[in-house]
């Protein structure tokens, strides 16, 4: 969550842009997460000029030896004139060209310009951008999330990012390998994908060869893990590994700058609206049971009329609802035995509606239902109030028994505030439980976890709500016998009777 001192800043920036003529809110935002993107970079390149000074490593150099005046601390303390001609005519140019021709960077990089025309403006905006704390956790994507406030439709279509803590624990819970191929059918800025690259370099880290440096500047200590035992893999995580789809151009733009900053060179990240009626050579390719594993939190508010749904998922199930139309879709998407982990809304698991329920029996009758996590209603505040689980499934087979978890923290407070409350977090626990699962050993049904044979939902007309099954312990109230408290009630009457009575002759 961002702290007020960083929302002033990014607020300072924005009326900057204003008042210098730029009043497209999305010209805004796509302009400052360029500049973000360019001083990243550098911070990326000067991180791996010390590893390599230090191990002898050597890495892919963004800027060449004849680029080296394109990079940020390069150019940040030049003057406005000369700041703007560098910028506009030297690093857009860069950024245009620097990946390879047929990547999807390169595709959504192509026609990147610098809409800045007035080099006062662009010195206050670098300025700004530069005293961000970018490299600290996920501040470029809280950052990304506020500026996506400030859109008048914002939210309209679902666009708020998955927060950090809930992502990483649907991530470590499917657990992805090195030779996975991955996807998210509405990717948003590419939040599940980073966290998945995350995760492989800490789980393919020796732990002799963690890495732990100081900034002499800061004296913050940062954490890096170099994927050592990812060797043999990387070009199929750089270049096959992650598969992007959405149906928002400058959010794809953000994702494939995202993952490129996170060490994928060319994710295949394309425009596609993927229940649309008619879909793209590239996604058709992908779509059917092309990936191991698919991590998403689609949109799921509104509907869509049935000429606009591919017919491929109307025929599995009948609806316009696009919460079940993308479940359809993932089912569609895995390969035999790949593994899912989607965010949907609590009326997935219990509307009662025939889409609903014939959704349902489809993953417990023809699929595995391996678990139902339930969330608090306040985790996606202050954008969205509803109240949300996630469905971790694989394709095929059949399900014998659902763990089911009660998440009532998530490390913060669940109004529009967010606040942290480390004490309150049962997110360590709820992967601990599961990694730990036994059907065998984990029948109280009074406990945050617990299995529940298919069977039994089968006779609940296929009820995935952890209400239904979860049992309430209540502890009996022992209340003073009624004479008793009466006469305290007549006993402290008299007292208010004296008082007054007192009060009155005080007063004459």
């Amino acid at each position: 969550m961002l702290t007020s001192e960083l929302r002033r800043r990014v607020d300072a920036l924005w009326t900057e842009f204003w008042q210098g003529g730029i009043t497209n809110p999305l010209t805004v935002i796509e302009q400052i997460t360029f500049l973000m993107f360019i001083r990243l970079l550098d911070v990326n390149e000067t991180r791996d000029e010390k590893h390599q000074n230090r191990t002898g490593y050597e890495f892919k150099r963004r800027f060449g030896p004849d680029e080296q005046n394109l990079r940020w601390n390069e150019f940040r303390h030049l003057g406005g004139d000369e700041m703007l001609v560098r910028v506009r005519d030297g690093v857009f140019p860069h950024l245009r060209k620097s990946s390879p021709t047929g990547s999807s960077f390169a595709e959504f990089m192509k026609d990147a310009q610098l809409m800045i025309q007035k080099p006062s403006l662009l010195v206050k905006a670098v300025s700004i951008v530069n005293d961000l704390p970018l490299t600290e956790g996920d501040t470029k994507g809280d950052l990304y999330e506020y500026l996506l406030s400030k859109l008048t439709t914002a939210g309209i279509n679902g666009q708020f990012r998955t927060p950090r803590h809930i992502i990483k624990l649907m991530v470590d819970m499917l657990e992805p390998k090195p030779t996975d191929r991955i996807s998210d059918p509405s990717c948003g800025t590419g939040g599940f994908l980073v966290n998945v690259m995350e995760y492989l370099l800490r789980a393919y880290t020796s732990p002799e060869a963690v890495i732990k440096e100081t900034d002499p500047e800061t004296g913050k200590t940062e954490t890096l893990y170099p994927g050592d035992q990812l060797e043999g893999h990387w070009d199929h995580i750089k270049g096959d590994m992650f598969h992007g789809f959405d149906f928002d151009a400058s959010m794809l733009r953000i994702a494939a700058m995202n993952l490129m900053l996170h060490g994928v060179d060319n994710p295949d990240i394309h425009y596609q609206d993927t229940l649309s009626g008619s879909f793209t050579d590239n996604f058709q390719a992908s779509a059917t049971e092309g990936f191991d594993v698919i991590l998403a939190n689609p949109p799921f508010k509104g509907s869509l009329d049935y000429e606009d749904v591919h017919p491929n998922l109307l025929s599995a199930v009948k609806t316009k609802k696009t919460e079940l139309l993308f479940l359809v879709l993932i089912l569609r998407m895995l390969k035999p035995g790949g593994r899912s982990a989607t965010i949907v809304p609590d009326g997935v698991l219990f509307g009662s509606s025939t889409a609903h329920t014939a959704l349902r029996k489809k993953l417990i009758d023809q699929n595995q239902l391996e678990a139902v996590i339930s969330l608090p209603s306040g985790v996606f505040k202050p954008y969205a109030g509803v109240s949300t689980g996630i469905l971790v499934f694989s394709k095929g087979g059949e399900t014998r028994d659902v763990f089911f978890y009660d998440v009532e923290g998530d490390g913060f407070s669940l109004d529009d505030k967010r606040d942290p409350r480390p004490d309150e977090d049962d997110l360590p626990d709820c992967l601990a439980r599961w990694k730990a699962r036994d059907p065998a050993k984990d029948t109280d049904r009074t406990c945050k976890a617990f299995f529940v044979p298919a069977t039994e939902i089968r006779e609940a007309n296929y009820d995935l709500s952890l209400s239904r099954y979860k049992e309430r312990v209540y502890e009996e109230e022992e209340y003073d016998p009624p004479k008793d408290i009466l006469g305290r009630m007549k006993a402290l009457n008299a007292e208010i009777d004296q008082d007054l009575a007192a009060l009155e002759e005080m007063l004459g």
